[in-house]
């Protein structure tokens, strides 16, 4: 734990007793080992490691941990780009190929509209395919290569689709804007005048610290929780690849809140500092979303950031989720308040509840209990999504057996951008082969099958079968074609 102090403020003042005794209970609550939160309110700034480094064990996390930024990396991204602009090397409303010639998608009407600004605000259409990227063998060339086969499945600029592959293209179009790797631009211009001498842009990274890693967990099925593998990152991805020692959180949040200015310098110009916090894309108000967000009335995404109202206060904010761990930026701007906390369990909402009762305190908002309420929304969210499958295996026809035997289905599929995968016959069961994964295949019914472990566990692959024998599969909304 350390903390900053140069000055006194108006609101209500947080203190290092106060994050504790706030963050602690809450870790309780929510069964996560620990968490590093780390607060700037006006000219004081707090740095705190609360609970264990590990479940089981008594060794406190520590403060000093590196930490992964994970989709929190985005709004970096996006701040380079901005710095770009200011010097003329690019625009927002550039097309995409202006910079990026080979960058090509589907529809011939957004390939000929889409521009750097769609890339980064999420309406492009095109939905996620996160299965492009994560756990992936291929590298990021690879990826925007294969974007080009994907469908646009939604209104173009008319829908919110989150895409981290998009944002690979845009750090693409960050270094061939400004003539040097994303990595060597970011240090340039953003992290190295702020004095974040601790980033690491991948964890192959010489400045990446393993043993210095905060550790990460998982939740089962069970409610177990066990630490889990950080996730390997072997080149610079511009969507969610940083890494950075807690303290250097606290140069970027102050940056947030000065709008652009560090040290009295302005890195970035005004115009183009609130560009990136403007309004662009509206999310859906469903169910889900008002329950974790019941004191927001709009939320939309701007470019790199999320923003929304909380309370009646205007805020800026990004979560990141990578294997084993929970980040939560949230900037609130007319308050000169900035919290990040990042937790060592994926599967949690605890940074949005400490981030939300932190908020409270320092605004002299009346209390809520955060813990309470949003736990209740999680819960409701895991049993609906519990009720869906059980409706799902309930009518399940498993006495359904497939139309061919087993080994006419084995054989090499191929998908125009995801690949190719291969199934084949083990002892009696069909396994998969795509990508990074191998697993088996639990027949459901008729042809169709279940993925039975791992990340991909409860995913389905639906065989075609024709009068000539199989066909194709569908996966994940793809086509895979038999060779």
């Amino acid at each position: 734990m350390f903390a900053f102090a140069t000055g006194t403020i108006q609101a209500a003042e947080l203190d290092a007793k106060f994050i504790r005794e706030s963050v602690v209970p809450a870790l309780d609550r929510w069964q996560v080992p620990g968490a590093v939160v780390v607060v700037v309110q006006g000219d004081r700034a707090f740095v705190e490691g609360c609970g264990v480094r590990t479940v089981g064990s008594t060794e406190p996390q520590s403060a000093d941990s590196i930490l992964p930024l994970a989709s929190c990396t985005k709004a970096v991204t996006v701040a380079l780009l901005a710095s770009l602009v200011d010097d003329g090397k690019l625009s927002w409303d550039d097309p995409v190929r202006k910079h990026l010639p080979e960058f090509r998608v589907s529809d011939p009407n957004v390939d000929a509209l889409v521009t750097v600004r769609d890339l980064v605000s999420h309406r492009s259409g095109i939905k996620g395919h996160d299965l492009l990227w994560y756990h992936a063998p291929w590298n990021r060339d690879e990826v925007l290569r294969r974007i080009e086969k994907l469908p646009v499945d939604r209104p173009f600029r008319g829908s919110y689709e989150y895409s981290t592959i998009l944002f690979m293209a845009a750090g693409k179009v960050a270094e061939n804007a400004g003539g040097k790797p994303w990595a060597d631009l970011v240090r340039e211009r953003i992290t190295g005048p702020l004095g974040m001498d601790s980033v690491a842009f991948s964890t192959a990274d010489p400045k990446f610290r393993k043993s210095e890693l905060m550790i990460g967990h998982r939740r089962a099925k069970d409610g177990r929780v066990s630490a889990v593998p950080p996730y390997e990152t072997t080149e610079p991805n511009a969507a969610g690849s940083i890494h950075l020692a807690a303290r250097d959180l606290v140069p970027w949040l102050r940056f947030q809140l000065a709008r652009g200015v560090h040290g009295g310098k302005r890195l970035i110009s005004e115009k183009n500092f609130d560009e990136m916090r403007r309004p662009l894309n509206p999310l859906a108000p469903d169910a889900n979303l008002q329950a974790f967000n019941p004191d927001t009335v709009q939320l939309s995404y701007a470019m790199g950031w999320l923003v929304y109202d909380y309370r009646g206060r205007p805020v800026v904010a990004h979560g990141g989720m990578i294997d084993g761990y929970r980040v939560q930026v949230t900037i609130y701007p007319k308050d000169n308040l900035a919290v990040a906390v990042v937790c060592n369990v994926q599967e949690s909402k605890v940074s949005q509840a400490i981030t939300n009762i932190l908020a409270d305190r320092a605004m002299d908002l009346p209390t809520k209990d955060w813990n309470a309420i949003l736990f209740a929304a999680a819960k409701r969210e895991i049993d609906g999504k519990a009720a869906e499958w059980n409706a799902i295996a309930k009518s399940r026809r498993a006495n359904v057996p497939t139309t061919v035997p087993l080994k006419e289905l084995v054989g090499r599929y191929v998908d125009p951008a995801y690949g190719e995968a291969e199934v084949v016959l083990e002892n009696g069961k069909l396994i998969w082969k795509w990508s990074s994964f191998t697993v088996e295949l639990e027949h459901w019914e008729g042809d169709a099958f279940r993925i039975t472990s791992g990340f991909l566990e409860d995913r389905f692959l639906g065989f075609r079968v024709g009068k000539d024998g199989p066909e194709s599969f569908q996966f994940e909304g793809q086509t895979f074609q038999k060779k």
